[in-house]
């Protein structure tokens, strides 16, 4: 035991904060998705054996310390095999932007929406970067040139349509035989190019998709940020529904949208000199004058748009705001559902199906009650579209018709004109046609945009000391960890725990008391590097590393060999050696189950997954643990085999406890008490424990024996 405790640091001691980060606190820049987890262990296929660990361990300390290039290599090797799968986080976040403080309430709230687009913009165009997709380039190129060539043959079939129709009004036969076969190579040129269309414009959908959700779920990862989210306030709940149907309509709609712009434009752009020439002057008596209007069917088509294009901006202005209404709505009642789902157990056992039918209910009441809303305007809407896709192909043979009944128009000139003009009106009415998916990608670009903005400042916060973070660093005088002068906070800078002085030498057992609201497990976290908020310098011994067993352990989907390796992949211990950490923590009757796959967390009770969590602990084997009430489902004779069964196989391991049991003092060599104060829990007494042997009651001795022989399993 190290003799110095509770030890004020000199001042030059701010130097050492700036040591590199321990293995357990891997460097921000490494952001690639196979960098070792937080408390990671040894990537072996074989685990040392216990009287030749700390020899074996040194090893495989030098070998981890090679890891990250491994990681980087493994990385490129996959940007190689499938690039659609690996996304970039970018540069750094964009700088936060301030709303103008003369700005109304009102007029902010519209400006923060103009932004988020903005925000959206900024890290989806990396797609087509430098560092983004290969074939974003190309595929992009080649739907824009498969676009313009399907505008020329919806050209030439609306030639056809004029010829077919004049040879019809000639009985001209030959030239209907020859027309009919013309017909089948454009018809099947115009197919194969929707076709073609389609699978680049999908194709293209699906690999944006697939870079930016993982350039997001990257940033997301990366230095616990997924758990720092919920510690901060912001427009960031339900992150899982925005990171998938959100980021999937943000990703589609624009492909889309530019793809149907260009369509329309080109569409336009062809089809209107065809009226202006096949329409040419209409002239009219008007009070005993003549009136000659030029291009009169290119007049009637803009203006039919005009009518149509501003009656659905009159109706659906409030689209957007319904679309982001709706899908916040529904996010909310998934997230309900999932809750029930992963507490299933404690609600079927306090009976509260009830209250719970009751609680989904309401929130499913406000997805109907947004939804009822959205179909008025879906309404509205589809009167508009409905009425202009009716009298689109009527309007223009009405106009033709004098024309044609004084003998100046052919039959196929009206034909060719009716085609003419509904695909101009086509082109124009496009807005008509999807200003609802406009809005509806509009609502879900705000709220992916959120999560960025959010995962912006927690990142800014990581690169910028004013705001208050805890350091990492190395410890300089043999220390397993110390912290100096840490004080932990909120993130608004609401003091939580203050100043705390504490150096733990290499093999001590620590356990952290105080009352409930103390802050011991915000600090226990600040220590493993999940509460970033505060001051000091959190140092770790170099090299070594961080294991932490939370009150309620993670258990992962797939089999039970999965969940016992966790956060390690399960292939890197022999099954023997899985038997054996289970055998160890008195879980030796699910060894032949290690291979099926259930719902173990559902399956295992409480005091099963804590078990669990140590059977993990055995395997990893770290340098540090830190217990967070991590026995408290166990009952008194488990906790002490629990950790007898950890000191024996770990001797040398350093162990940092929170737990309320006074019984666990005996399994430690010293005791820090915090003490809940006005401006944050103090750190009040550091005192040496003195071992205490309990002799086994007679239950004990009949359950586990005598001591010694229960140990060895």
């Amino acid at each position: 035991m190290s003799p110095a405790k509770h030890k004020p640091k000199p001042a030059d001691s701010a130097t050492q904060r700036g040591a590199s980060k321990p293995r357990s606190a891997p460097p921000r820049q490494d952001k690639s998705r196979h960098s070792e987890p937080r408390g990671a262990a040894k990537s072996r296929a074989e685990r040392p054996r216990e009287d030749t660990r700390h020899e074996d361990r040194l090893k495989d300390d030098k070998a981890q310390q090679r890891k990250p290039q491994a990681g980087e290599a493994e990385e490129k090797a996959s940007a190689d095999a499938a690039p659609e799968a690996i996304g970039h986080a970018g540069s750094p976040p964009p700088e936060a932007i301030e709303p103008d403080p003369e700005l109304s309430p009102e007029e902010a709230v519209r400006a923060r929406k103009r932004y988020l687009l903005r925000r959206f913009w900024i890290s989806g165009r990396g797609y087509w970067g430098l560092r983004g997709d290969r074939l974003a380039w190309p595929l992009t190129i080649g739907l824009l040139t498969l676009i313009c060539v399907n505008v020329g043959f919806q050209y030439g079939i609306n030639r056809w349509n004029r010829a077919i129709f004049d040879a019809i009004e000639l009985r001209d036969a030959h030239t209907v035989y020859w027309l009919s076969a013309v017909f089948l190579p454009l018809v099947a040129g115009s197919i194969s190019l929707v076709v073609a269309q389609v699978y680049l414009r999908m194709t293209m959908q699906r690999r944006w998709r697939s870079w930016l959700t993982t350039a997001v779920i990257q940033r997301w990862l990366a230095s616990g940020r997924y758990y720092q989210l919920n510690l901060v306030k912001g427009d960031h709940a339900n992150p899982e529904a925005r990171l998938t149907e959100d980021l999937r309509i943000a990703t589609e709609s624009p492909v889309d949208f530019i793809a149907g712009v260009l369509n329309a434009f080109l569409s336009a752009s062809t089809f209107i000199v065809v009226l202006w020439t096949i329409g040419g002057a209409l002239s009219f008596s008007l009070g005993g004058s003549t009136i000659t209007v030029p291009g009169f069917l290119v007049v009637t088509a803009v203006i039919y748009a005009a009518i149509t294009s501003t009656s659905m901006f009159a109706i659906g202005r409030r689209f957007v705001q319904l679309s982001e209404d709706k899908n916040q709505a529904e996010a909310e009642f998934r997230y309900v559902l999932t809750r029930v789902r992963e507490n299933g157990e404690s609600i079927a056992l306090l009976g509260g199906e009830e209250e719970e039918n009751a609680g989904i209910d309401r929130t499913f009441a406000g997805v109907l009650g947004r939804w009822a809303r959205l179909t008025g305007q879906h309404m509205r809407t589809a009167l508009v579209s409905q009425g202009s896709s009716l009298f689109a192909p009527v309007v223009p043979v009405l106009l033709c018709a004098p024309k044609f009944l004084d003998g100046s128009m052919t039959l196929g000139q009206v034909m060719q004109a009716a085609s003419a003009f509904a695909i101009v009106q086509g082109a124009f009415g496009w807005l008509v046609d999807n200003y609802p998916r406009l809005a509806d990608w509009n609502a879900s670009a705000h709220r992916i945009a959120s999560l960025m903005m959010s995962l912006d400042g927690l990142e800014r916060a990581e690169e910028n000391d004013k705001l208050g973070r805890i350091q990492r660093g190395e410890t300089a005088d043999g220390a397993m960890l110390s912290l100096n002068n840490v004080s932990v906070t909120l993130d608004d800078g609401t003091a939580v725990v203050k100043e705390t002085e504490v150096e733990i030498a290499p093999g001590e057992r620590v356990l952290v008391s105080g009352e409930s609201g103390s802050g011991k497990s915000t600090l226990v976290r600040a220590i493993a590097g999940l509460w970033p908020w505060g001051s000091g310098s959190v140092d770790f011994h170099p090299g070594k590393r961080l294991f932490m067993l939370p009150q309620r352990p993670y258990i992962p989907s797939g089999t039970l060999r999965r969940a016992t390796a966790y956060p390690a992949a399960a292939e890197n211990w022999k099954t023997k050696e899985i038997n054996t950490a289970l055998d160890k923590v008195g879980l030796g009757y699910l060894k032949s189950r290690l291979e099926e796959e259930a719902p173990w967390d559902q399956t295992l009770s409480g005091g099963e997954k804590q078990r669990l969590a140590f059977a993990r602990l055995l395997l990893h084997a770290p340098d540090i643990v830190v217990l967070d009430e991590a026995t408290s489902a166990l009952d008194e004779k488990s906790q002490d085999k629990m950790m007898r069964t950890v000191i024996k196989v770990l001797p040398q391991v350093t162990i940092i406890s929170v737990a309320h049991r006074a019984e666990l003092e005996a399994f430690h060599t010293r005791k820090i008490t915090l003490e809940r104060r006005e401006g944050g829990a103090r750190l009040v007494s550091d005192v040496e424990l003195a071992p205490k042997k309990r002799a086994p009651g007679l239950l004990q001795r009949a359950l586990w024996g005598s001591g010694g022989k229960d140990d060895k399993g």
